[in-house]
C-alpha cells in the first residue's frame, strides 16, 4: 500500500462523531442550500450542511426528487455567464480570465456537495443520496447530468490513494460479517458457517476496500481460494466436505468472487487496484503461488443462446463451451465492446480468457444465467498492462489458443442463425 493508504489506516481505530446538531430549522432545501453556499464561516455552514443531509434523510421519495430537481435546474452551468467568461479568457489568458473561466464552467452544485461533506460521517450520507439519484435519473436528461458531478466528486474521493485494503476474517467485527453476507453479489452466503467455510480455512482469504470515512463500510470485497491446479467448478471449490490444503502448497490463486458493496458508488472503479493489489500482496506472502485466475459466471449467456433461434439451449458440453468462448471473444455491442459485462470488467483489467467449463455452476442462478458455464480470466501479471493497454485501444482481447480454437468451432453452430453478431 501507499504510504498515504497507510496513514490513512490508522485512522481506522478512531471513531467519528455524528453530524453536529442543527437544531429545528424550518427553511425550505432551496433556503438552506443558498444559505450553505454563502456561509463564510466553518461552524455555520457545518450546521446548515447538517440540516440539510438530516432533512434529505427524513425526506420522503417526492421531496428527494424535487430536492434533485432544484440541484439539476437551479444550479447548473450558467450559458450565459460561461461564455461571457470564455470570451474574455479568448482575449488573453490570465490569472483572473482562467480562474473566471474555471468558475463558470463549474456548476454551483459541485461547491454545494463539497460543503455537504465537510460534517463527520457526510461521506456515507452522500454515497446513499447517489443512490438515490440513480433510481431517479434514469429517464431524467437533468439529473443525469447532476449525476455526472456526483461522479466527478466521488471520483477524486475515493481514488486509489485513499483507499485502504484490509483482510476479512473469522475474527471481524460482526457487523463487517454481516455486510460481507448481504453484500455478497456472485455466490450468496447462505450461513454463518458458509460464510465460516469462506474466511476461516488456511487455504481461503478474503480482502476489501475501505474508506476512512466510512470505517465500516466495506467498498468492494474479493473472495480467494488457494488451490493445486485452476479449478473447474464453483461446486467443488465452496463444497462442505472439501479437505483444505495448506497455503503454501497452493500453487494458484482464484479469485472466484468479487461484490461491489455501494449502490451510490455506482461507475467508480475498485476492482482493477483490488485484484491487482490483492495478487501483489499474496505474491509476497506465498512465493509459491504462479497462477492467478477467476472462476467467473458468464451472466448473459443463456439469453444470448436464446437468440441466436438455435432451438432448445445446446445440452452436449463441447457444444456449450464453443458458444461460450465464441460469445466471450466475438459477441459485441455496436461500440466494438464485448457483450458480457464480467468480460468487459476483466479484460479492461488485462485479464485473458483462460479456460471455459461446463456443468460448472449447478446451482439454479448458474443454470438460469449461464447455462451452467463458467469462465476462468487469468491474471499473468507480467502481460495484464499489456493486454489492459490493447483492450482499451482497439478492443482487442486476449484469449488462449484453446479459447480462440473453441471460437472458431462454434461458428458452425451459428452459421444455422442470420442473428450472429
Amino acid at each position: 500500500m501507499t504510504l498515504l493508504a497507510d496513514l490513512l489506516s490508522s485512522l481506522f481505530d478512531r471513531r467519528y462523531g455524528t453530524f453536529l446538531p442543527g437544531g429545528s430549522d424550518n427553511r425550505t432545501m432551496e433556503e438552506l442550500t443558498a444559505a450553505l453556499l454563502g456561509a463564510a464561516g466553518e461552524v455555520s455552514g457545518s450546521t446548515i450542511a447538517c440540516s440539510i443531509l438530516d432533512k434529505y434523510e427524513k425526506a420522503n421519495e417526492d421531496e428527494k426528487r424535487a430536492f434533485f430537481q432544484h440541484l439539476a435546474e437551479d444550479m447548473a452551468v450558467s450559458s450565459e455567464t460561461l461564455r461571457a467568461a470564455l470570451e474574455t479568457y479568448e482575449q488573453g489568458q490570465t490569472k483572473s480570465s482562467y480562474e473566471a473561466l474555471v468558475n463558470a464552467a463549474e456548476p454551483k452544485r459541485q461547491e454545494l456537495i463539497r460543503r455537504l461533506n465537510q460534517v463527520p460521517d457526510a461521506t456515507r450520507s452522500l454515497v446513499a443520496m447517489r443512490a438515490d439519484l440513480l433510481r431517479f435519473s434514469k429517464d431524467d436528461d437533468a439529473l443525469q447530468a447532476l449525476n455526472v458531478d456526483f461522479r466527478h466528486l466521488f471520483a477524486s474521493w475515493f481514488n486509489r490513494g485513499f483507499l485502504v485494503l484490509r483482510p476479512i476474517n473469522w475474527e471481524n467485527p460482526a457487523n463487517i460479517l454481516e455486510k460481507i453476507i448481504a453484500y455478497e453479489a456472485v455466490h450468496a452466503i447462505d450461513s454463518w458457517d458458509d460464510l465460516r467455510r469462506r474466511l476461516q480455512p488456511v487455504d481461503r482469504r478474503c480482502f476489501a476496500f475501505f474508506h476512512p470515512t466510512m470505517p465500516d463500510e466495506p467498498l468492494i470485497f474479493v473472495e480467494v481460494a488457494l488451490t493445486k491446479g485452476v479449478p473447474s467448478s464453483i461446486q467443488d471449490l465452496l463444497s462442505e466436505d472439501r479437505a483444505p490444503i495448506a497455503a503454501e502448497d497452493a500453487n494458484t490463486a482464484v479469485f472466484y468472487s468479487i461484490s461491489n458493496c455501494q449502490k451510490g458508488l455506482a461507475g467508480i472503479s475498485f476492482g482493477n487496484s483490488l485484484i491487482k493489489q490483492v495478487a501483489a500482496d499474496l505474491s509476497l506472502e506465498l512465493p509459491g503461488l504462479k497462477t492467478f485466475v477467476t472462476l467467473s459466471p458468464i451472466p448473459r449467456f443463456r439469453n444470448w443462446i436464446e437468440s441466436k433461434d438455435l432451438g432448445p439451449t445446446p445440452e452436449d458440453p463441447k457444444h456449450l463451451k464453443a458458444l461460450a468462448a465464441h460469445y466471450l471473444i466475438a459477441a459485441k455491442r455496436k461500440n466494438g465492446m464485448p457483450l458480457d459485462p464480467v468480460a468487459r470488467f476483466h479484460f479492461g483489467n488485462g485479464a485473458e480468457v483462460h479456460q471455459i467449463h461446463s456443468d460448472a455452476d449447478l446451482s439454479a442462478k448458474g443454470q438460469q444465467q449461464s447455462a451452467g458455464v463458467m469462465v476462468n480470466y487469468l491474471y499473468n501479471l507480467a502481460k495484464v498492462s499489456q493486454n489492459h493497454e490493447r483492450f482499451a485501444t482497439s478492443h482487442d482481447i486476449a484469449a488462449s489458443s484453446d479459447i480462440k480454437s473453441l471460437s472458431a468451432a462454434a461458428e458452425k453452430l451459428l452459421n444455422r442463425s442470420p442473428n450472429d453478431g
